[in-house]
């Protein structure tokens, strides 16, 4: 493996984080792109609006730098290099579709997420059960929204492998005016990582929508970084700064921003609104949701003190009311 990636890339997936991927693929190179949607009437919309018809509309593309298909089997074969971008909920759907052999393909995932019922971050999940590799596997995460990124606005991508020589090849693919990329060795824990942002970002949101104030958001952000550290030292032991942007500042802007949908789901919450409901209420698929269920199951075993974890599984899960649940959660903050 030589960690080339002058080959075929496919984007996988049709939301907003594939959608503002695609959009840096092409800025940053001159090289075409396969892309792989799953309903043939989202991409006949896109070939003749030039944008999304869904996600990001604002943002053109040039489609006739694109190779749309339906058929993940042929963009599959076709690619040398599969950027997984959907929500990790349908990953396991999506690529059960599969028929092909892709052992041999370079992956690239920016799932944000853990896949639900195998409990597996996605780079475990591929080399269980598609055989694939670490040193062909590439994961890559933020801080970094899609709207953002679509927007051209200064980014930074953290691109982990095992694989020094790959991690270089994709950070030169990605790199441009507008995109940082930094390199880690840390796959799995930025993976974990990952997940559990999303689930703060829901408590996050449950507290701005009680108007628990920025006195008391500011510790339990503080409560929550430490609680990360903690999961993904035992889940995933290794040399990491917490500190460092794709942790900590992941978790910040994820827990903060207007754009977050984890934060806008547990708002929801926070203002009296049931899980059902404000599920329903979401577009797009607040992954804590699910992470939080994922991630409690596996601590079952690992056994680490998380409770503001445990209080979103209490309120998500159990149905627990929110302001009680907050407020046994704000008793063990220091």
């Amino acid at each position: 493996m030589n960690g080339n990636l002058t080959g075929k890339i496919a984007v996988m997936g049709g939301g907003s984080w594939a959608t503002a991927l695609a959009k840096l693929l092409l800025l940053a190179q001159d090289d075409d792109i396969l892309w792989y949607m799953r309903r043939d009437d989202r991409i006949a919309d896109f070939k003749r609006l030039y944008h999304n018809p869904v996600y990001l509309s604002d943002v053109r593309f040039d489609i006739d730098r694109i190779y749309f298909s339906s058929d993940i089997n042929e963009v599959s074969t076709i690619a040398d290099t599969l950027l997984l971008a959907m929500p990790s909920p349908y990953l396991k759907s999506h690529l059960g579709k599969l028929s092909v052999d892709i052992s041999g393909k370079q992956l690239v995932s920016a799932v944000k997420g853990i896949v639900p019922d195998e409990n597996l971050v996605v780079s475990e999940y591929m080399k269980r059960f598609y055989n694939i590799d670490e040193n062909r596997v590439v994961v890559m995460s933020g801080p970094c929204h899609a709207e953002e990124v679509a927007l051209e606005r200064l980014s930074y991508l953290t691109i982990g492998s095992k694989s020094q020589q790959l991690a270089t090849a994709v950070a030169e693919r990605f790199n441009c005016k507008s995109m940082r990329t930094i390199m880690s060795d840390d796959v799995t824990g930025i993976e974990y990582a990952a997940v559990l942002k999303n689930v703060y970002a829901i408590a996050s949101g449950i507290v701005h929508g009680m108007k628990g104030g920025d006195n008391f958001l500011a510790v339990l952000l503080s409560n929550a970084i430490r609680e990360m550290d903690a999961f993904v030292s035992v889940a995933s032991p290794g040399h990491r700064n917490i500190c460092d942007s794709v942790y900590l500042g992941d978790l910040l802007v994820t827990s903060y921003s207007r754009f977050s949908r984890n934060h806008n789901f547990g708002s929801m919450i926070g203002k009296g609104y049931s899980v059902k409901a404000a599920m329903m209420e979401m577009e797009m698929v607040a992954e804590g949701y699910y992470g939080t269920k994922c991630i409690y199951e596996i601590n079952r075993e690992l056994k680490v003190p998380m409770p503001i974890l445990d209080c979103m599984y209490e309120i998500l899960y159990n149905y627990r009311p929110a302001p009680k649940m907050i407020m046994e959660m704000a008793a063990t903050f220091h």
